[in-house]
């Protein structure tokens, strides 16, 4: 007969083990780093996707689905603790992953991107890689994909895209109420409370925050929920709480940043002396002649897909973030299909990019985003805008097309109301970033008495890793240490596609 006391002891002391002897890299830290401080957290080495290890702690911490609902289930927000490398650390460092949807402890695995900056914070506090409720190993939710389907052998208007959006929006929401969710759980409200319980549960006096895009949506939120309990905020990539929804006429002016960015090289000014007319040209087109384009479907069946203006709008909304990834490969998109050559896009289509015939939906960025929302105001701006911008209205779809859809998520325009703080605040703004603008990452913020915004000129969305100035420019502002240094210059990349 198996004895379950000996297996529970084996199955704890077994990581144990195998964190105190990583520890032992650490140095003079290891004797000063605490074991299993905290409730429901087990030591793990924690190993990155390109096998760097490090020793950490995994736990998570209880809380109501719903706090506004008597009687709602519990659910588990997860995180990956890695101590701190300092004999006086000060307050808990909590990443919060954009996305909506994205995952904090998947940030620091991923090969090649942050591991070193979570590494480097260490000398300041214990850093956190925590998942939002409804993501990551915080995601205990199914996804759905709806009956819907987008494809279509006539040419759709945008009012039709949106209402198959819509109709598909509330086949899900139905779909997930009738699995026990609580739709109404997942908003950044909601997320913002997880922040302050999580606060609780390792014990700390305050927080700082450390977020990029719709992780900077949710800690502005936390300003209003627990003013008092934040020691600092390093933001990047900022997005306000009335800022969901990017106004259009504000992506037409980033293409004519990239513009300007464009002429400083001359092979590419000679391709694309006019970005915003080449855009228009071939949405033109499109609307006029769509393509059709050979596909598999997610079954392997081979069928015909008919690409329209509106999906190029789509594609290039997903393309434009960062200098140094997609864009250049959406500017000479563009411009095969200008000159009529189709194969570029065809590769795109081979890779699966379009085999999803039905809608589907993932809980945690459908629900936080229509929670957050638009004020009417702000949404006029966006209809009047969509209808001669660029990108028409699609950058931050399937928003606003399905503001209000789900009866009674909406937060109101309370929530969004700019938040006002006296919290310190480091703000870093890519001037080449194409889904948040500097502009706007400094109104949101304009409520704020300590803030310091730091551009890092030719850099996009994700500007962490951009340059080692970056994680100098934290490391001054953690270390109360004047950030004197507003602009950081990183080489502009080549915009130009290597044969």
């Amino acid at each position: 007969m198996k004895d379950f006391r000996y297996t529970h002891f084996r199955s704890y002391i077994i990581p144990v083990l195998l964190f105190l002897s990583t520890i032992m890299t650490l140095g003079a830290f290891a004797q000063d780093l605490p074991l299993l401080t905290y409730d429901n957290e087990q030591a793990i080495i924690f190993k990155t996707q390109d096998n760097q290890q490090v020793a950490a702690f995994s736990g998570f911490v209880t809380v109501p689905e719903n706090r506004n609902r008597a009687g709602s289930r519990d659910i588990h927000i997860h995180y990956v603790r890695f101590p701190a490398t300092t004999k006086t650390p000060g307050s808990p460092i909590v990443y919060l992953a954009g996305g909506p949807g994205g995952s904090g402890i998947k940030t620091a695995e991923y090969a090649n991107f942050r591991f070193p900056l979570f590494m480097a914070l260490r000398e300041f506090g214990d850093v956190i890689a925590l998942d939002q409720r409804g993501t990551g190993k915080s995601d205990a939710l199914p996804a759905c994909q709806s009956s819907i389907s987008t494809h279509s052998a006539k040419q759709q208007t945008d009012v039709e895209v949106a209402h198959l959006y819509q109709r598909a929006a509330l086949e899900c929401a139905t779909f997930w109420q009738q699995q026990g969710i609580d739709i109404k759980g997942y908003t950044t409200e909601q997320s913002a409370q997880d922040l302050n319980d999580l606060r609780r549960h390792l014990k700390a006096d305050k927080l700082t925050l450390w977020g990029i895009s719709y992780g900077t949506h949710l800690a502005l939120a936390a300003t209003k929920t627990m003013p008092n309990n934040l020691d600092k905020l390093v933001l990047a990539s900022v997005e306000g709480l009335n800022q969901t929804v990017k106004l259009p006429a504000q992506t037409d002016a980033y293409f004519a940043r990239v513009q300007s960015a464009i002429n400083t090289q001359s092979k590419a000014k000679a391709l694309y002396p006019d970005v915003a007319g080449l855009i228009r040209r071939v949405h033109k087109r499109l609307e006029t002649a769509p393509i059709t384009l050979h596909i598999s479907d997610n079954k392997g069946k081979k069928t015909d897909f008919l690409f329209q203006r509106w999906h190029m709008q789509r594609l290039a909304s997903g393309m434009i973030a960062d200098p140094h990834r997609g864009l250049k490969r959406l500017l000479a998109l563009y411009r095969a299909l200008d000159m009529g050559i189709i194969e570029p896009l065809q590769h795109i289509a081979n890779r699966g990019y379009f085999s999803e015939a039905q809608i589907n939906f993932r809980l945690m960025p459908l629900a936080m985003d229509i929670a957050s929302g638009i004020t009417q105001q702000r949404l006029e701006q966006v209809n009047h805008q969509s209808r001669s911008a660029l990108l028409g209205p699609y950058l931050n779809f399937p928003m606003p097309q399905l503001q209000g859809v789900i009866d009674r998520l909406n937060l109101g325009d309370e929530f969004r109301a700019p938040p006002v703080s006296d919290v310190p605040t480091l703000v870093l703004s890519g001037s080449l970033d194409g889904r948040t603008y500097p502009q706007n990452q400094r109104e949101a913020v304009r409520h704020f008495s300590r803030v310091t915004q730091v551009i890092i000129e030719n850099a996009g969305h994700n500007l962490f890793m951009r340059s080692p100035e970056v994680t100098q420019t934290i490391r001054r502002f953690l270390a109360d240490e004047p950030v004197k240094k507003q602009k950081i210059v990183v080489p502009l990349p080549d915009l130009l596609i290597k044969r």
